[in-house]
């Protein structure tokens, strides 16, 4: 489906420059596209410039939560590209998302085609640096004006774009280990993409920058003992030589970009566990070197190393190798897989052509 655009547009996306740092999701591309839900169809979307919203005060999004959204990446480096990176995997689980909190489903088709286009209109717009790409952000959110605990009857699912820098600054992070709070319960929404999961995790950000550190690292909600996932990304951990990541379930985001790296040291020959990681066991593991280093993965931050796990009250645990040589191979990999510098054995990037 071409979505037909006006000169007003062209012009928005001719005049647009890159500033000299970008940041992440700080830069927002002049453009966006938007697509209206009511009496049980998808309207004709189209491309608007980017700006404010006209809702409602009683908007069913501002009160009950009804919003999900997805991240993916487009790419541009050494003039190759735009390329996308499996949109596919996107698609499916934006509807499971949908699903979950009880929005319409959007074809997978046209949610990848709609992706597709934003990436061409926007393909000026992607950075040239290794690392850097437009990170873009389709979201849906209820829009019915009323008050009233039912699903929604109508909603908006826009797409709306970033060209980024790197998530995470540095070469590695360091994560609290929280033992107060959880993210997520069984039956709960933790393997949806809401936002609601997300604000769950505010106030221990919070609390983890006032100690200096980057994320918290979340443990299940029953024995506050079982690693789940970081705020905003999935954990591994390599111990004895196996990489170790906790088993997907109700409660952890089935990560695209975990599910990569998992790819990824198969066909390096790294043995993987899928399973339980107890906290104390880890920490004991790092205490004695069996655990030689931990890292994590996400869509926005690729693969980072996790340089030490931390208590409140500053007591740390250091890997025996802060800066997981294993994890940065795993990242450059995805990377060159990523950016087009590689062959693609996986058949994940896709090279889009106007």
């Amino acid at each position: 489906m071409k979505i037909s655009i006006d000169d007003k547009i062209k012009k928005l996306i001719s005049a647009f420059q890159l500033p000299p740092v970008l940041g992440f999701g700080t830069v927002m591309a002049p453009i966006m596209i938007s697509v209206d839900y009511e009496k049980g169809n998808w309207n004709k979307a189209e491309v608007i410039p980017y700006g404010p919203l006209s809702l409602y005060p009683t908007c069913k999004a501002l009160h009950y939560a009804q919003e999900i959204f997805e991240g993916l990446k487009a790419y541009k480096v050494n003039g190759e590209g735009p390329y996308i990176f499996r949109p596919e995997e996107n698609a499916k689980r934006f509807n499971i998302s949908a699903t979950r909190m009880a929005m319409p489903s959007m074809n997978e088709n046209q949610f990848i085609d709609l992706c597709e286009q934003f990436a061409l209109l926007c393909a000026p717009l992607i950075p040239l640096n290794s690392g850097e790409s437009l990170y873009i952000r389709p979201f849906m959110f209820a829009t019915e004006e009323s008050l009233g605990i039912k699903p929604s009857e109508k909603y908006k699912f826009l797409i709306i774009g970033s060209p980024s820098g790197a998530y995470v600054t540095g070469d590695s992070m360091s994560c609290l280990i929280e033992r107060e709070y959880v993210r997520a319960s069984p039956g709960g929404t933790g393997f949806a993409k809401t936002g609601g999961n997300y604000a769950r995790s505010i106030l221990s950000s919070i609390k983890a920058k006032d100690l200096g550190l980057n994320q918290s690292l979340w443990l299940d909600s029953k024995n506050r003992r079982f690693i789940e996932e970081l705020s905003g990304m999935n954990f591994f951990a390599m111990i004895k030589g196996v990489i170790h990541t906790p088993s997907l379930s109700d409660t952890i985001l089935k990560g695209i970009t975990r599910d990569c790296t998992l790819e990824i040291a198969k066909k390096e020959g790294i043995k993987i566990h899928e399973g339980p990681i107890d906290i104390e066991q880890l920490i004991k593991d790092i205490k004695t070197g069996d655990c030689s280093e931990l890292f994590a993965c996400g869509t926005a931050a690729i693969i980072t190393p996790i340089a030490k796990l931390c208590e409140e009250n500053a007591i740390s645990y250091t890997p025996k190798y802060p800066d997981a040589p294993t994890g940065l191979k795993l990242r450059k990999i995805l990377l060159d897989i990523q950016e087009g510098k590689t062959n693609d054995p996986f058949r994940w990037r896709k090279k889009l052509i106007s």
